[in-house]
């Protein structure tokens, strides 16, 4: 029997990384290695582990683990983080620090969940931050990146829930009948699509740089289904 495939997972804690968790029980080909700061609650069933570290010592436990390929789903909000400058050191730095561990520790596919709108260059520092990052990552040249920019990410998270989204995922059934053509990649979208997506990518055999929005990671999720 062949080793399983195996992946390693930052940002279980989020709702893309907790779907991933949920998804990946599912698959007997995978196996997933999550890493966190904290014990975060895995899905019933999951055949996985969790491993706690400070993220000081990511690098590190990237290193030891040298996993066939990652999934980063790190990311913080404003009011969570209380700063830019808190917000970046999360959405930048640590997940410039993880892929930059992972690029030396040979990891040949790093899948990076970003936004729709990541943009360098925009004025939303929010966006700005994201395509900073996406730019960073793409730097590190691995032989596979694969950047997946979801609109409105719609399911249930784990703690504190955020009304504005709260609402904001309501009425996005309605809005998203609106959003036609270029628009359309702004149409929200269920987390298990984005976890399904970021797995499949994980296990991709081609070679380059590719970015998916929203009509593209519904096709990467329904090839894994």
């Amino acid at each position: 029997m062949s080793e399983p495939y195996r992946v390693l997972l930052v940002g279980a804690s989020g709702l893309v990384g907790h779907r991933v968790m949920e998804t990946a029980k599912d698959e007997a080909w995978l196996r997933v290695v999550a890493l966190a700061r904290r014990e975060t609650p895995m899905p019933r069933g999951a055949k996985m582990e969790m491993l706690v570290a400070p993220p000081g010592e990511w690098p590190e436990v990237v290193a030891a683990i040298a996993p066939d390929a990652m999934i980063c789903a790190l990311g913080t909000t404003m009011k969570q983080a209380g700063s830019e400058e808190a917000f970046r050191s999360v959405d930048h730095d640590l997940v410039l620090s993880v892929a930059s561990a992972a690029r030396e520790a040979g990891v040949k596919n790093f899948v990076l969940i970003s936004s729709v709108g990541a943009n360098p260059n925009s004025k939303t520092f929010y966006l700005r931050v994201k395509g900073e990052v996406e730019a960073a990552v793409s730097k590190l040249r691995f032989r596979r990146l694969d950047i997946l920019r979801p609109g409105l990410l719609r399911g249930k998270r784990q703690g504190e829930a955020r009304r504005l989204e709260r609402m904001a995922m309501l009425f996005a059934p309605l809005t998203d009948l609106f959003m036609l053509g270029g628009m359309s990649r702004y149409r929200s979208i269920e987390a298990r699509e984005v976890a399904a997506a970021a797995i499949q990518c994980s296990r991709e055999k081609a070679s380059g740089q590719f970015v998916h929005e929203h009509a593209a990671i519904l096709r990467q999720a329904r090839r894994l289904s």
